[in-house]
């Protein structure tokens, strides 16, 4: 699954659109690497979102839905590690 598909997906970004745009700005890494929208995301992945401000949110990829999943159940997909 595309990396801002899942950030929608998920809920973590609301919007497809803005997911896009933040990828695509290198505020995101995937496994420590910056990631572009399209990168390919797999279970297990580490997600670091660099929303400014000295705000980072950090996720683990659990489940990888096929797709548009409930709001209930869209947490069940990541696990937060941390924000700073």
């Amino acid at each position: 699954m595309r990396l801002d598909k899942f950030l929608q997906i998920s809920r973590i970004i609301k919007r497809r659109i803005l997911a896009n745009e933040i990828c695509n700005r290198g505020n995101v890494t995937v496994n420590g690497q910056i990631a572009k929208a399209g990168k390919k995301i797999s279970l297990g992945d580490r997600l670091d979102i660099d929303l400014g401000e000295n705000e980072i949110l950090s996720y683990e990829i659990l489940e990888v839905p096929s797709h548009n999943v409930p709001k209930s159940k869209a947490t069940f997909c990541y696990r937060k590690i941390s924000t700073s």
